[in-house]
């Protein structure tokens, strides 16, 4: 079952906006938030919120917090409000505050993939996989060797 949070009459671009919805999509929702948590823009903000309330819709409604994805996020053009800036001679120059409406769906479950990305999700775990094996034998190795004391 889908769990849907909007944000309407978000001031902010929905181009600034619809670079994260556009990040976000079809991931787990602590990787998205994490993406988010660590991102520059200020519409980032914005997007966690959203996010987080469609965590909490999903939570309200007992479903499983750990077992969520981003199903869908997007973001579209709301009103633009139309300002205008005095300039010399009489003259004025337009400034549109344009607005948008954020909306995020979560959905417990696992993510739709295409074939070539789960290929390369398997590749990296199975490659983190080894590499942890590997460490965990050196480790093991290591821990007997002593080193000579000094006087």
């Amino acid at each position: 079952m889908p769990y849907v949070s909007k944000w309407r009459f978000a001031r902010i671009t929905a181009r600034k906006a619809r670079l994260l919805t556009d990040l976000i999509r079809n991931r787990p929702v602590e990787e998205a938030m994490d993406l988010l948590k660590f991102n520059k823009k200020r519409g980032a903000i914005m997007v966690a919120k959203v996010l987080k309330s469609a965590i909490a819709n999903a939570d309200e409604q007992e479903a499983d917090t750990e077992k969520l994805f981003v199903q869908q996020s997007f973001c579209d053009d709301g009103p633009i409000m139309k300002r205008f800036q005095p300039k010399d001679r009489g003259k004025s120059h337009s400034i549109f505050k344009r607005m948008c409406h954020i909306t995020i769906v979560v959905e417990e479950g696992t993510p739709k993939m295409t074939r070539k990305k789960r290929l390369s999700l398997e590749l990296r775990r199975t490659r983190l996989r080894k590499k942890a094996e590997k460490e965990a034998k050196a480790g093991v190795k290591a821990a007997p060797s002593k080193e000579p004391e000094t006087k």
